[in-house]
């Protein structure tokens, strides 16, 4: 009798922002948001996640300071560089860094994060994004934003030349021949020779092939510009969806994108972000809600509001309903968090005050309080019934908030066979099940090496 195919399981990936993702998390004294910029801290927290199985810890980044910080603990360390410093400390676990196309170039980028996956023995990953805001315009000489639509088509040309430029080194390039004095078998190594509509690039790449061949590809915009994109390059999407209905829909409809690319859905790894709100009873889960609530400074949510709906809310009344808002393609920033805010507003009535508390501990993202076996039954339930093949764990308030989640939730999950009870794999594609991309041979004959030695 045919052996079962293994049962599928579940990805975790845990989100670390500062003092946690509530914008209120660095009042509360479970925090310590005076270590933001301690390395050490972060390699605490890394470890914490390693120890709880999860298959990557992720660094969001922007290239302007988001928001207002005299309201809230912003700012801190540039994600590659961090995750150097988590590589040392940590052996598993994948580390996940976000990167503009918008504000970098391909080679710089392809670079950095060839030398992170050979630094880290094969865990990079590159979440992709095209930016969002004027304020990072501003920082790199432009008065506006590039238009939405050209931002992707930028970066669909940016991914393309980075893959080539990774796959610049064949595997077996280095042949390292002491005594014929040959280093490396340079008809292995080829220049790339792009030349598109956004980028000139000769290459190859000055870094051989990583262990990994290419970091795993990983995208968060789900607009249309953004699901297309996914679609065709991303392994793993990071996503914002209120309500399993939504998540269902999202899933099926980029999975089945995926198809149309060529791509099985099993190509691509679909992670809801998850704000775990956990208490020993539900009322304790409840009560530390509203204390991050009630520490919330309304002029600093006010403004994030404002930001993403492009729509300016000083001085409106907090008690009362959102204003007439322009239409989803008249905005040039994150048009799925946009319909995202608005729609929440809408379907439940809320005043603004109510919808800055909403927005307090995901920025949109699902946040759900309970106990740990409550949440691993909406985790479980979102699993198995199409809306997700994992989730992107945004604790609202840190350290506690992970190691919470990682001794209490893990442990539940893993007791109904939906996670992981050790890494069988040392790569970051490993532990989402996805395989190394080969190189393209040259096309041409293998020149010996060293006399009477073929290649």
């Amino acid at each position: 009798m045919p052996a079962s195919p293994p049962r599928r399981q579940l990805h975790l990936n845990a989100f670390l922002m500062n003092a946690g993702h509530h914008d209120a998390a660095w009042r509360h004294p479970l925090t310590t948001p005076e270590r933001i910029t301690d390395p050490t801290y972060f390699q605490e927290l890394a470890r914490t996640a390693e120890r709880g199985l999860v298959d990557s810890v992720f660094l969001a980044d922007g290239l302007a300071l988001w928001g207002n910080a005299r309201y809230n603990a912003l700012g801190g360390f540039e994600p590659l560089t961090l995750l150097s410093a988590l590589a040392t400390a940590t052996e598993r676990i994948g580390l996940i860094a976000t990167v503009s196309t918008t504000f970098n170039e391909p080679f710089t980028t392809a670079r950095a994060f060839a030398s992170l996956d050979h630094l880290s023995g094969g865990r990079a990953g590159w979440n992709i994004v095209t930016s969002g805001s004027v304020d990072e315009a501003r920082n790199f000489g432009r008065d506006e934003h590039l238009e939405h639509s050209l931002r992707y088509e930028r970066a669909r040309e940016f991914v393309e030349v980075a893959v080539k430029l990774w796959d610049s080194w064949e595997d077996d390039a280095i042949v390292l021949d002491r005594e014929g004095g040959v280093y490396a078998d340079t008809d292995r190594i080829r220049p790339v020779d792009h030349r598109g509509t956004h980028f000139r690039v000769r290459g190859p790449l000055n870094v051989p092939r990583s262990p990994q061949g290419r970091p795993l590809l990983v995208q968060a915009g789900s607009s249309e510009d953004g699901r297309e994109f996914a679609a065709r390059h991303a392994e793993a999407v990071f996503t914002a969806q209120q309500t399993l209905s939504d998540a269902q829909a999202f899933s099926k409809d980029l999975k089945s994108r995926a198809a149309r690319h060529g791509r099985s859905g099993d190509d691509v790894k679909v992670l809801p972000g998850i704000c775990p709100v956990i208490g020993s009873t539900e009322a304790e889960a409840r009560a530390l809600e509203q204390e991050l609530t009630v520490l919330q400074v309304p002029e600093y949510g006010l403004a994030q509001l404002s930001g993403m709906l492009g729509t300016d809310l000083t001085g409106l009344p907090l008690d009362g309903p959102l204003p007439e808002l322009p239409d989803e393609r008249d905005i040039n920033g994150n048009r799925s968090r946009f319909t995202l805010v608005a729609d929440l507003a809408r379907r439940d009535g809320l005043t603004l005050r109510e919808l800055i508390a909403r927005l307090g501990g995901g920025r949109g993202h699902w946040v759900v309080a309970g106990t740990a076996e409550q949440i691993a039954d909406r985790l479980e339930e979102w699993f198995t019934q199409g809306a997700a093949d994992g989730f992107n764990v945004m604790p609202p308030h840190l350290p506690g908030g992970l190691d919470h989640f990682v001794d209490q939730v893990v442990p539940i999950l893993q007791a109904r066979g939906l996670f992981r009870t050790e890494y069988t794999g040392r790569t970051l594609r490993d532990h989402y099940g996805l395989p190394r991309p080969a190189v393209p041979r040259a096309g041409r004959p293998r020149q010996p090496v060293a006399a009477g030695e073929p290649a």
